[in-house]
């Protein structure tokens, strides 16, 4: 994965994009591989998209996948491995993926909702139930889960982060290894 390469995690809200992404960024990282980590929490604040309010619909959703996209492509082809969890969940976004990102190693994280109920890490589950948010994927808005992911990991409660980040390292280098 050294010439650049994009692992898009992807997954509902509480699935551990965020937690894998940053395991995975740490695992190259002792690797010596050149490595950024994008976050699409830390995304939306960056490119200024409050996430209560009607701006953050599904098309505005959509709008700020291409930027991800796009703002992979631009690391990755400067030889920069990207690790990004996102959302994102638009089969459009991971067609233009698989086209145009290099090394593109896509990762969907399935997680019953019960479990992201149970986990809710940023309120997001309790205040759509209270009335208090809207737009959330996966309740009010419609999901595009993805077709073919190079890698889906089924929850199971006796996966560790780390067990996951080695596994997901291993199969996106031989998958770019293969493919090169």
């Amino acid at each position: 994965m050294r010439n650049g390469a994009v692992i898009w995690i992807t997954g509902l809200s509480g699935a551990g994009k965020t937690t894998l992404a940053r395991a995975v960024a740490a695992y190259l990282r002792e690797q010596s591989v050149p490595v950024v980590l994008l976050d699409g929490d830390d995304l939306r604040e960056v490119f200024g998209v409050a996430t209560d309010t009607v701006a953050y619909e599904g098309a505005a959703r959509l709008a700020l996948a291409w930027q991800y996209a796009r703002l992979c492509r631009v690391l990755a082809t400067q030889g920069v491995t990207v690790v990004i969890g996102t959302i994102s969940l638009f089969h459009e976004i991971h067609a233009w993926n698989r086209a145009h990102l290099p090394g593109y190693f896509e990762v969907f994280l399935d997680v019953p909702l019960a479990e992201l109920r149970r986990r809710d890490s940023n309120g997001i589950y309790s205040r759509f139930d209270a009335g208090e948010l809207s737009n959330v994927i996966g309740l009010d808005l419609p999901v595009q889960f993805p077709q073919a992911p190079h890698w889906v990991v089924r929850y199971d409660s006796r996966d560790t982060v780390d067990t996951l980040a080695a596994q997901l390292v291993t199969r996106a280098a031989a998958r770019t290894l293969l493919s090169s």
